[in-house]
């Protein structure tokens, strides 16, 4: 027997390349269905052999066959491998090893007949425990796989949700009952990080990937996430990905809500100066995008007048920014700028010269405008569609 065995595993060189020859005959190159499944092929050779010749060795059918040999069962399912071919090409391989074993037992001095009945025997058990295994691994794949809606299927429905459709969702793998929080990231990696941000909240993901690098996404759970937790979990977020962010709520209505909320605040998270955006921190500013007769309304009452400066209304535009992000104090305003406190003042009257009101009643209308115009916005109806992947 060891001598046998000895001789076999010799000779594995001869034995794999037959074994792959043999499955590169039976249709198209492996290379052809899948890259990773090719590569995953041709690992399995040598494993599946060394699997069955310990199990002679011992005697019995041995532990479980190699998890790389179910992995690769699930892959084949996933690549539409179907399995009459899969189990053809491990009863090939087992033919192959059954005929160079009878050829090595006569070298090794294996003279009877029933020794070597004995060892086929043997081979024929731990072969018949491998390939239930992977049968029943790639069984449970493809069942999987049969009850996962396909990508069109999966956004058709996620639309007509978000669209309030009542609909049975059950598919789609989310407790519509529980809390959501709403997100939308865009750029490279987007998925992949949305995936780590759901890891690292211990929350549900369910995520549609739109055209144009957008990812929609809800992260789910039986308790609303809080602030402090989303803080800790993007620390590591990409910077070249924005991500945009509704507020936690509950429901079905919630869940609708939330992805609203990020869709909204998506723009800004893709234009301003922060990648990441929650939807509370930027709601008035989101709205006016939302909105493009307010937005074009905001820059022809409040700031294309400016423009007559000599400069174009660039100090003018300075001033004013940073006199709101000193809380419209004049005196700290002209410390930030490194002016006189008359020169800010002389300023803001002709400020208001220019708009002809008086700059208390419009405040807030130039502190907005100032805001979308840092976005580079004032954006068209079909650029907010473009950034927001429709």
């Amino acid at each position: 027997m060891a001598a046998l065995l000895a001789a076999l595993r010799e000779s594995r060189g001869g034995l794999e390349a037959a074994i792959r020859a043999r499955i590169e005959s039976d249709g198209a190159p492996i290379e052809a269905a899948d890259p990773e499944y090719g590569a995953g092929l041709r690992a399995a050779v040598p494993l599946a052999i060394d699997y069955c010749l310990e199990g002679i060795e011992r005697g019995e059918a041995g532990p479980p066959p190699p998890a790389a040999l179910l992995l690769q069962a699930r892959v084949a399912a996933r690549c539409k491998i179907p399995l009459a071919m899969v189990m053809r090409r491990y009863f090939a391989g087992y033919a192959l090893l059954g005929d160079f074993m009878a050829e090595e037992a006569e070298g090794a001095g294996l003279d009877r007949a029933s020794d070597l009945k004995r060892l086929l025997r043997s081979l024929a058990a731990i072969f018949d425990h491998l390939i239930a295994a992977v049968s029943e691994e790639y069984g449970r794949e493809a069942e999987r796989l049969a009850a996962r809606p396909n990508a069109r299927r999966r956004a058709e429905l996620i639309e007509r949700l978000i669209g309030g459709e009542p609909l049975d969702a059950a598919e789609l793998g989310c407790d519509f009952n529980g809390w959501h929080l709403g997100a939308i990231a865009k750029g490279p990696g987007a998925l992949v990080a949305l995936k780590a941000l759901a890891r690292s909240l211990d929350r549900r993901l369910l995520a549609l990937e739109r055209d144009g690098q957008a990812v929609w996404a809800w992260l789910g759970g039986r308790e609303p996430v809080q602030p402090d937790e989303v803080n800790r979990g993007v620390v590591d977020w990409p910077l070249e990905v924005g991500l945009a962010l509704g507020e936690p709520a509950e429901g079905p209505a919630g869940w609708r809500l939330t992805h609203r909320q990020a869709k909204a605040a998506l723009p800004i998270a893709l234009h301003g100066s922060e990648p990441i955006v929650r939807y509370a921190d930027v709601a008035l500013l989101a709205s006016i995008l939302q909105d493009e007769l307010l937005a074009t309304s905001l820059r022809e009452l409040y700031l294309k007048p400016l423009e007559r400066e000599r400069d174009g209304g660039e100090v003018l535009r300075e001033t004013l920014k940073a006199y709101f992000a000193c809380e419209r104090n004049v005196s700290s305003t002209a410390a930030m700028l490194g002016v006189q406190r008359h020169t800010v003042s002389n300023r803001l009257r002709v400020v208001e010269e220019r708009v002809r009101r008086s700059l208390g009643n419009v405040l807030d209308e130039f502190d907005a405008a100032l805001r979308v115009e840092e976005l580079d916005a004032f954006p068209t109806d079909r650029e907010l569609r473009s950034s927001m992947g429709q």
